[in-house]
């Protein structure tokens, strides 16, 4: 009961991370200081009385400081970075959209978990899209020059002026984060879902790098041309073919180019993963609500899942005939892989 009263308390403080992004409670207590509950919600135009006790349950999960002298609340610089500055490498409230649209989705999930198994990325709530990219965005804007100098002969060719693809570019995070890095670099970024390569083209141009990026709705196995790089981020698990998708992307690497794949952290041990890696219940979780099913609506319906690991992965790019595949990097969050022919 002690673990269950635990994870269901988790579930109420990530609505309430969620809720206080939405309505900017964050921001406002990072701008203005301590402050009592009436003039947080009054600076947020929220009404007073649910501020209150929002920022009581906030205060009781550890999220927000409460002066009892002055009655007053406050958000650490930690706190900032986590739930106020989405600038910042380690911003997750707005992540929170992503757990919500799995709630949202449960009457798809029971259907999809009684029947075939299959439910469209598409079909879900659109809060995941918006969630999924602000699951990623901050970590890759941190790591991906670490990424990037760690494969190799491909830095030096982003500097001077490569074409990259991003395949399932979902809203853009990824190519953007790429673009900023290698200006002399012409990016791609291929997406199945309209409305995401939509929203991807809007933040290119809130960058400022829509003069070197474009995107285009296209499936793994659609788009034309010839790269230096093609990017895999955190997506060919959901792919229902990912040895026919890693094979179309072999031929359209450049001579010398390379795939860059970025996976959800998973080890190779069925049974280890399951008691070492802290991150595999809310990989598995979220892949039994939308990786999996995804997979599972495509041709073929491998199925491999947000904990498929280096080894199912490298078997995956060997039998599409790739003859080079290493782990070069890793975070607690990502596995980094570079595959060439």
């Amino acid at each position: 009961m002690q673990r269950m009263v635990g994870y269901m308390t988790g579930a109420a403080v990530c609505y309430g991370v969620w809720l206080g992004d939405e309505l900017g409670l964050y921001r406002v207590m990072a701008e203005n200081g301590a402050a009592r509950a009436v003039d947080i919600a009054a600076s947020a135009n929220c009404n007073p009385r649910l501020v209150a006790e929002w920022l009581d349950g906030q205060a009781a999960a550890g999220l927000v400081s409460y002066d009892p002298e002055t009655r007053t609340y406050r958000l650490t610089g930690e706190a900032s970075l986590a739930l106020a500055n989405d600038d910042s490498p380690v911003f997750t409230a707005r992540a929170m959209n992503a757990v919500g649209s799995m709630y949202a989705d449960i009457d798809k999930l029971t259907s999809a978990f009684r029947g075939t198994g299959a439910l469209r990325w598409g079909d879900h709530d659109s809060r995941l899209f918006r969630g999924t990219e602000w699951m990623f965005r901050t970590g890759y804007r941190a790591y991906l020059p670490e990424w990037i100098a760690s494969l190799d002969g491909v830095q030096e060719r982003l500097e001077i002026g490569a074409w990259v693809a991003d395949v399932g570019c979902g809203h853009g995070a990824s190519v953007i984060a790429m673009a900023e890095l290698f200006p002399n670099s012409r990016f791609w970024g291929f997406d199945s879902h309209q409305p995401s390569v939509d929203i991807a083209r809007q933040r290119a141009a809130e960058a400022g790098v829509d003069d070197r990026v474009s995107f285009e709705n296209a499936a793994a196995d659609e788009y034309a041309g010839s790269f230096d790089l093609i990017s895999f981020f955190d997506c060919l698990h959901d792919m229902g073919d990912p040895v026919g998708k890693a094979r179309y992307a072999l031929e359209r690497l450049a001579p010398g180019g390379s795939v860059l794949l970025v996976e959800p952290f998973a080890l190779d041990d069925h049974e280890k993963n399951l008691t070492a890696n802290p991150v595999a219940p809310l990989f598995y979780h979220a892949s039994c609500a939308v990786c999996t099913p995804n997979s599972l609506s495509q041709r073929v319906g491998a199925g491999l899942g947000a904990q498929a690991g280096e080894a199912r992965l490298r078997r995956v790019f060997e039998k599409a005939g790739y003859t080079d595949f290493r782990r070069r990097a890793e975070t607690p969050f990502n596995m980094i892989l570079q595959a060439r022919h």
